[in-house]
């Protein structure tokens, strides 16, 4: 290239968007399915509680619909935590000790 020539770069295409946005998608989601088989293995070893479980304690801990959970070591704990929609419409998030259902924290989540 001579000097004083600048090279313009090619803006991204709608490939390379989607091809970026895929893998992000796929990674999100092989984590996720990573998650669940290890809660499966855990709870079919004894060693933590069955979701269910947690979410009977969650929803008489806080009357209302259950509208996500996540398993999550973190600590050197494992931690289920459960978002509920009460009757007024907020949000809240309560999280436990998946080994032995105490819970860890209560809170309202800023929406």
């Amino acid at each position: 290239m001579p000097t004083g020539t600048t090279r313009r770069l090619r803006p991204f295409t709608h490939r390379t968007i989607f091809a970026v946005l895929a893998l992000w998608i796929w990674a999100t989601l092989s984590s996720a399915a990573d998650d669940v088989t290890e809660a499966r293995r855990l709870r079919d070893a004894g060693i933590i509680l069955p979701l269910e479980t947690i979410i009977e304690r969650a929803v008489k801990e806080h009357s209302g619909h259950v509208i996500a959970t996540e398993f999550e070591p973190r600590d050197g704990l494992y931690i289920y935590e459960i978002e509920i929609l009460d009757g007024s419409g907020t949000v809240w998030e309560l999280e436990y000790d998946a080994a032995h259902g105490n819970l860890l924290a209560h809170k309202k989540e800023n929406n």
